[in-house]
């Protein structure tokens, strides 16, 4: 996603030039080159690919609507298979039109998680809540911290239901390094992202992450914290970033593995 404008064979390539050993896809461009050609692609440059994004959104009230997003992830849960990665990332979802039930939309979350989790398991794949920065609550990520995350994975095997740790939703949480130490304990830190928070952000918010050393948040703090928690699985850059964006994507990628190398390695 940092470098969207890229084509999956052009990523692929840019990430061998680089020596970039690994790939975090994400399922909209995946499903668009295709689930097979995409995997046999990274296969043959000899990439990995680390996570799948995203599965998730799993708050719906209305009957059909939650059939709907289980039979999705499901899906998501069998390219995820296909790519050859063990870890879909969920973004749990917001909050159903009209409704204000923090609790009831987690407890939604809970109930698809207990029909999911055993799914993944037969295909090989670990699910990941991502909580989200709260001011996506309302229409995003019901999951705001990440002890809201695991509170929510700790009902389920940690080889089923682990969490993702993001830099960018997570570093205002005085409580979130020790919720690190937990999930570490539990084997259930499945994935561990970069992204800088920059101000002011843009309108919409969603395409705000900064570039690694361009804002507030101390990389080698986070990587330091998760890797004392036992983590020692891939480290992904993920940037929504209009700016970013519009620049040559090999450029960025470029940056990027610099930026991460002189920030967080």
């Amino acid at each position: 996603m940092t470098v969207k404008q890229l084509s999956v064979p052009e990523l692929a390539d840019a990430c061998v030039e680089l020596g970039v050993p690994g790939v975090g896809l994400w399922r909209e461009p995946v499903q668009s080159y295709g689930v097979e050609a995409t995997a046999k692609l990274v296969r043959e440059a000899g990439l990995t690919v680390t996570t799948l994004c995203r599965g998730g959104f799993l708050t719906a009230t209305d009957p059909a609507e939650r059939a709907a997003a289980l039979a999705d992830n499901r899906r998501a849960v069998e390219e995820a298979a296909a790519l050859g990665t063990e870890v879909l990332v969920l973004v749990s979802g917001g909050l159903p039109a009209g409704s204000r039930d923090l609790g009831g939309a987690r407890e939604r979350i809970a109930d698809a998680l207990a029909e999911l989790g055993p799914y993944a398991e037969q295909h090989g794949v670990r699910l990941a809540i991502e909580p989200l920065h709260p001011m996506f609550a309302a229409d995003r990520c019901v999951v705001s911290t990440l002890t809201q995350a695991l509170d929510l994975a700790e009902r389920f095997p940690a080889h089923q239901v682990g969490v993702t740790v993001d830099t960018y939703h997570i570093w205002w949480d005085d409580q979130a390094p020790a919720q690190i130490a937990r999930a570490g304990a539990g084997g259930r830190i499945h994935t561990f992202q970069l992204a800088d928070w920059t101000t002011p952000l843009p309108a919409g918010v969603l395409n705000g992450r900064g570039q690694i050393g361009d804002g507030a948040i101390d990389m080698r703090e986070w990587r330091g914290y998760v890797e004392a928690a036992g983590y020692t699985g891939p480290i992904e850059v993920e940037l929504f970033n209009d700016a970013l964006w519009a620049r040559n994507g090999r450029e960025v990628l470029a940056e990027t593995a610099e930026r991460f190398l002189t920030h967080a390695a």
